[in-house]
């Protein structure tokens, strides 16, 4: 919902999140320190223009998750570790329709940090059921994926990711 004030956001992100508090998942917000707070949120993901993970970490509270968007590179995935990240995201690993990016990781990435590092990492951008695996096989801990599920048949794109996962 990256083109709607935080009012509007707010309203949407309520039923969505009342579904995930009945199943125990993590509800994390996107870019907004903000209005993870204000909702509440299990957390909070930063771009790199979104904030600082230790501003972030002193509003939420030390149990909230927070992630950055890390791009392609290493030195900014270490620096997010260093500040207290719970998790580095890693990508536009493929073109993705929800958000231009210039940055394109190879795989290798995830297994460099999967090989060294213990916080978990995220493959995201342009990730669907037909190319997540080597993704998962090099390492990535999770995907976000928005458009693969919401821009079509949502349970079947569900059910096609868990088949490939499982």
């Amino acid at each position: 919902m990256k083109n709607v004030d935080q009012h509007e956001a707010a309203r949407l992100a309520e039923p969505l999140q009342a579904i995930c508090r009945e199943r125990d998942v993590a509800f994390i917000v996107n870019d907004s320190v903000a209005l993870a707070r204000r909702l509440k949120a299990d957390g909070v993901h930063l771009g790199q223009q979104d904030g600082d993970v230790r501003e972030a970490r002193e509003i939420l509270g030390r149990e909230a998750q927070i992630g950055v968007t890390c791009h392609a590179s290493r030195h900014l995935a270490m620096e997010a570790g260093d500040a207290g990240a719970d998790y580095v995201a890693f990508g536009s690993f493929f073109p993705s329709s929800t958000k231009a990016s210039e940055h394109r990781p190879e795989p290798d990435l995830l297994t460099w940090w999967h090989e060294l590092m213990e916080i978990p990492c995220v493959a995201i951008g342009g990730i669907t059921p037909q190319n997540c695996r080597p993704l998962v096989e090099a390492g990535a801990d999770f995907l976000a994926v928005s458009q693969a599920v919401w821009g079509g048949d949502e349970a079947e794109a569900v059910r096609a990711f868990a088949a490939l996962l499982a």
